[in-house]
């Protein structure tokens, strides 16, 4: 079946203003979307929130608003973002997303459900309560979701995110989201998705159309509004 390659990370804004094309492309009978979570924030790249960053991601979280029509909470923005005490780790969310994966296929489910939590919420998405809450909501068993988290936390996440950044090279791919198209035992087709955000009907016809082609022709893997591997503009 073709896969549509999708490198992500959860605490990058212009993922979460990806996020309708992904469920758009979900809908799309014959084409399997696979994620990918990259690991911008970890180790040395967790980062704290401090008055300093809270200015300069301002901006770039109301373009992506006005662009796409995500959501940003006044929890968020006055809450989370004015909350020194928390910090920025993509590890625990990219361990949830993995765990709701191997309970119930609901990886992306998972994404998308920590991206609203940051951002339309203010909720601190590297705190293990927190998501083990966000796994209630999509209704996975707490005790299974538990025990998956536990096991796929640490070395797990990391080989997952190593094996991401490899994709990531692969697609050619700067930073995130980082799209990609791959039939059955074909090279991966990188895909720009600047054209197509806040218009996931287009989209989703954008995608049938190439999938009816015997080979697609698209342009470049990341469009110039994304998040470097390393860090990201909000």
């Amino acid at each position: 079946m073709p896969t549509l390659h999708y490198v992500f990370d959860p605490l990058c804004g212009w993922c979460y203003a990806a996020a309708p094309l992904v469920d758009a492309a979900r809908d799309l009978p014959g084409l399997r979307v696979q994620f990918h979570g990259g690991g911008m924030m970890t180790g040395a790249n967790r980062r704290a929130i401090t008055p300093q960053w809270r200015d300069y991601v301002m901006p770039h979280d109301r373009r992506i608003a006005a662009l796409t029509g995500q959501p940003f909470g006044d929890a968020y923005f006055d809450g989370l973002l004015r909350d020194t005490d928390a910090v920025m780790d993509s590890a625990p969310p990219t361990t949830a997303v993995l765990a709701a994966e191997a309970l119930a296929g609901r990886g992306l489910d998972m994404a998308h459900r920590v991206q609203r939590a940051h951002y339309a919420q203010g909720r601190r998405i590297a705190d293990v309560a927190v998501l083990q809450s966000l796994a209630a909501d999509l209704g996975l068993d707490a005790t299974a979701f538990a025990d998956a988290y536990e096991r796929l936390a640490g070395a797990p996440t990391q080989a997952h995110i190593a094996d991401s950044r490899q994709w990531l090279a692969r697609a050619g791919g700067q930073g995130f989201p980082t799209f990609a198209l791959q039939r059955e035992g074909g090279a991966l087709v990188p895909l720009d998705i600047g054209p197509w955000l806040g218009r996931p009907a287009p989209w989703r016809a954008h995608l049938q159309g190439l999938l009816a082609q015997a080979q697609p022709t698209v342009a470049a893997a990341t469009s110039a509004m994304a998040c470097g591997p390393d860090a990201c503009d909000i």
